[in-house]
């Protein structure tokens, strides 16, 4: 059976010097009082047939509510995260006002074993982080991620 794949867009920018990431708060009730390790690139599932950059491009609009203010994208590659799915992420610089970002939602059956569907965000809340706090916030299958985007903008391409 292949690895379920997922793809998504690292937004950036440099503030003062300071590279800056912005990632989202994973949404529902599991995630809710969890801080470190909670936060997670803006991605999802690629579907039969999907291009990757595609499922990256519509999920960002989904989880944030807006498309990815950027039209350069470097590659950072794929990396198999602890779910067991392949993850491949884009990098693009550009802006978004993180207090704006709305996301699309989910249902699911809470409190377990209730009989009742209720509604949550993907993405609770968005954030821009330094890439040193970054590290803390995100899930740790995505951390590599941050130390591709490091080196791709140390080696200026």
């Amino acid at each position: 059976m292949p690895a379920t794949r997922s793809a998504g867009v690292l937004l950036h920018r440099t503030r003062d010097g300071v590279v800056e990431v912005l990632i989202g708060h994973m949404g529902g009730p599991f995630w809710a009082r969890k801080d470190a390790a909670g936060w997670s690139i803006p991605k999802g599932e690629a579907g039969p047939g999907e291009e990757p950059f595609a499922v990256a491009l519509r999920e960002f609009a989904e989880e944030l509510g807006s498309p990815v203010p950027a039209e350069v994208f470097r590659d950072l590659g794929e990396l198999r995260v602890s779910s067991g799915k392949l993850l491949t992420v884009w990098a693009a610089e550009g802006d978004l006002d993180a207090g704006t970002c709305v996301s699309n939602t989910f249902t699911m059956e809470w409190p377990p074993r209730s009989g009742r569907q209720q509604e949550f965000p993907e993405i609770d809340r968005a954030a821009w982080f330094p890439v040193d706090v970054a590290r803390e916030k995100l899930v740790k299958g995505q951390v590599p991620f941050l130390d591709r985007l490091l080196a791709a903008l140390a080696a200026g391409g």
